[in-house]
């Protein structure tokens, strides 16, 4: 594996080979697998767990990280193809990505959705341009559809708490002040799905997931013997629920236009997450959430600072799931088997 752009890319035996592979790295760590490695970060969106757990993650392996951020300390960088570039961006990506890609064995990059075309960002259409000028082993660390390390982070975590694979999994949408990405969203339901879950997406009138999102989902759940559907009513989708993850995002069906998306949404403060949620669940329901998260709006403070609470546990998983990546990328599937 040289690439890891989207959990779909693999098949499920693969993901389980990831998984067992960021257990055992876990419990026995290899602090010089990846000694005179560089990693090179190009962040074009912000972070914070997804920066420190790359960080951690290559140099609790032994090896280094680069991080670029354009206009925080280099150049602004330009994406669009054929720009007349006479604004603030001083460098092209089509310069900068092979170049840093030079100086590294490995890249990742953070590239969110433009936000403007539906049909574009679900096309994954800046990204595959930006991975195309990358000639070393790349790891998608957030594009316009997909945020892998995410949805390999929450697999994990699912296991550690031996949730069943053919348990129920929520995936409800909750509010916010603005219009979020499709990207978590789309990788959850289609991570549950791949899983075997009875996946439910929750959602209000207005925020259906697109099309290809859920038939995506569909496939993996028939592949896996799982199921996918959605639905607005709150009581059927909670009831005998495993796990609540709550997840914010933008309507589909104004993509692009913030102000009919924030009129959408105007009277939808009563979908933020409380312990009132949790009464049709299973007694054990977990809350989970990728982070980060506006408290109150989204989710109670009652959720987060309670016991089902695992978000600090995903978020470490973050490192977790990665250095199995990176490993597993710069060594080989055998050899992986054979040293850890």
């Amino acid at each position: 594996m040289k690439r890891f752009l989207d959990l779909a890319d693999l098949p499920r035996e693969q993901v389980k080979d990831l998984l067992g592979l960021a257990a055992r790295l876990q419990q026995h760590p290899q602090p010089q697998a990846l000694a005179g490695k560089v990693l090179g970060l190009l962040f074009l969106n912000p972070s914070l767990r997804t920066l420190a757990s790359f960080q951690s993650a290559m140099m609790r392996l032994g090896g280094t990280a680069v991080v670029i951020t354009p206009g925080q300390g280099t150049w602004q960088m330009e994406t669009r193809s054929g720009a007349i570039m006479n604004g603030a961006a001083a460098e092209h990506v089509r310069e900068a990505v092979p170049v840093l890609a030079s100086y590294c064995d490995a890249m990742g990059i953070r590239m969110f959705a433009e936000g403007r075309n539906l049909a574009a960002d679900l096309a994954e259409t800046g990204f595959r341009m930006m991975a195309d000028l990358c000639e070393k082993p790349l790891v998608n660390m957030e594009s316009a559809m997909s945020h892998p390390c995410q949805a390999l982070a929450d697999w994990h975590t699912l296991d550690e708490l031996r949730v069943p694979e053919r348990g129920k999994f929520v995936l409800s949408w909750t509010n916010h002040p603005r219009a979020l990405p499709l990207a978590v969203p789309s990788s959850t339901v289609h991570m549950a799905a791949m899983r075997g879950m009875e996946v439910v997406v929750l959602r209000p009138d207005g925020f259906a997931l697109p099309e290809p999102i859920m038939e995506k989902a569909r496939q993996a759940a028939k592949a896996s013997g799982g199921d996918v559907y959605e639905t607005t009513d709150r009581g059927e989708a909670l009831a005998g629920a495993h796990v609540i993850y709550a997840k914010e995002w933008g309507s589909p069906q104004h993509y692009g236009d913030n102000e009919a998306d924030a009129r959408l949404r105007e009277y939808l403060g009563d979908w933020c997450v409380k312990d009132s949620w949790f009464k049709p669940a299973e007694p054990g329901c977990h809350f989970m959430h990728c982070l980060p998260v506006r408290r109150n709006v989204a989710v109670a403070d009652e959720v987060l600072d309670g016991q089902r609470s695992v978000v600090v546990q995903e978020a470490f998983n973050r490192m977790v799931v990665q250095m199995a990546v990176l490993y597993y990328m710069e060594i080989g599937r055998a050899s992986c088997r054979e040293r850890v």
